[in-house]
């Protein structure tokens, strides 16, 4: 069984320039942000205005090169927060420092509390050691209603307070003025982590990726004075939130299972094994009678019920990467996606039941719909 995908739009990324790397979505509710960097700024539009030919672009310069941590934008398009290395910063569309959270060096050998990029920056240029160009990172996000900034952090916060002892935490800020409201020990060693937004902005998921120690989910929940975190498993990626917010989707650390889950006590609701239900691909040589299949780190819901998942990372060995959809109610496979012409890459969904590829010779997104929607 199949299901055919129809070509909605072609849309270029935020940013033209030769060395900005691929676009990337924030999905509120009601609302999705596309977002891009290249090597001096971070550029972002609201997807509605730029399918109906009328998108702003907001332009933010980088305080540090994009290699040194991670990013965000404020639902307004006026603010951008910056996970570096050292510091979460946010920053105006002129670049100036709004405010700025100190913390711990993300570098694992590193003890020092850095007072700027400058102490550790590029080699050559600063007077830093060249094992900062691949410390570890963390991130951050603001919440769905752009009022907090959700930040996971190496320890110990120069601001002081709290366990000094602690490695990496989470913190909840408050989004004008970086005070930190609360504040909680994850209990990880992070190579990186990503936020997933919740429709409620007192609640995120935060995944946490440690190599191959695991892959701990953790959920936070913000009551307006204290924030308390569950930690939901230790070998699990969180993917993406249902509309409702009543669910969430992951996959296991080694790819295998695609699960659903309840928010409310992040239990497993049904669960999808890669092996049990993928075919074999179209290309596969008839002699490998032992074929590899697993799910990508990517998927998200069109809508409540329904989720897009992919297969390309298990597929690149044989040809074209392939696209699945799935009634989570069940947790039953409904089919491949069918293209009109080849894609590339992981299907991003878009929060409005639509979802984009990415064409690797231009970075141009590529918006989809099912063919009967």
């Amino acid at each position: 069984m199949s299901a055919s995908a129809r070509l909605v739009t072609t849309l270029a990324g935020p940013l033209e320039s030769a060395t900005a790397g691929f676009p990337g979505e924030r999905c509120l509710p009601g609302r999705t942000l596309i977002l891009q960097s290249d090597d001096t700024q971070l550029a972002a539009y609201d997807l509605a205005a730029a399918l109906a030919g009328e998108a702003s672009v907001a332009r933010f310069p980088l305080p540090w090169p994009r290699r040194f941590g991670t990013c965000t934008v404020s639902p307004g398009l006026d603010v951008a927060v910056f996970a570096g290395v050292h510091a979460v910063r946010a920053v105006d569309r002129r670049g100036a420092t709004l405010w700025e959270v100190r913390h711990g060096c993300w570098e694992g050998s590193c003890r020092e509390m850095h007072a700027s990029f400058d102490e550790y920056g590029e080699p050559g240029e600063h007077t830093g050691s060249r094992g900062h160009l691949y410390a570890d990172s963390g991130s951050v996000v603001f919440s769905a209603d752009g009022k907090l900034v959700w930040a996971h952090v190496r320890g110990p916060l120069a601001a002081g307070g709290g366990d000094p002892e602690v490695i990496e935490e989470w913190l909840v800020l408050d989004a004008t003025d970086g005070t930190v409201l609360g504040r909680a020990d994850t209990q990880t060693v992070a190579a990186g982590s990503g936020h997933v937004s919740h429709p409620d902005p007192g609640q995120m998921g935060l995944s946490v990726g440690e190599g191959q120690d695991g892959a701990p989910l953790l959920w936070g929940r913000w009551d307006g004075e204290r924030l308390s975190v569950e930690r939901i498993d230790d070998d699990r990626c969180l993917l993406a939130v249902s509309p409702s917010g009543e669910h969430f989707l992951t996959v296991t650390h080694y790819q295998e299972l695609l699960s659903l889950h309840r928010v409310e006590d992040g239990s497993v609701v049904s669960e999808l094994d890669a092996e049990e239900v993928i075919p074999d691909h179209p290309a596969l040589d008839p002699n490998n009678d032992e074929p590899e299949v697993h799910w990508d780190y990517y998927g998200g819901f069109l809508d409540e019920h329904t989720v897009i998942a992919g297969t390309t990372e298990a597929d690149e060995e044989y040809g074209t990467g392939r696209h699945w959809l799935v009634d989570v109610r069940d947790m039953r496979l409904l089919g491949e996606v069918t293209y009109p012409f080849p894609t590339s890459g992981v299907p991003n969904t878009l929060g409005d039941g639509s979802w984009y590829t990415i064409a690797e010779d231009t970075k141009e997104l590529q918006v989809w719909r099912l063919a009967d929607v």
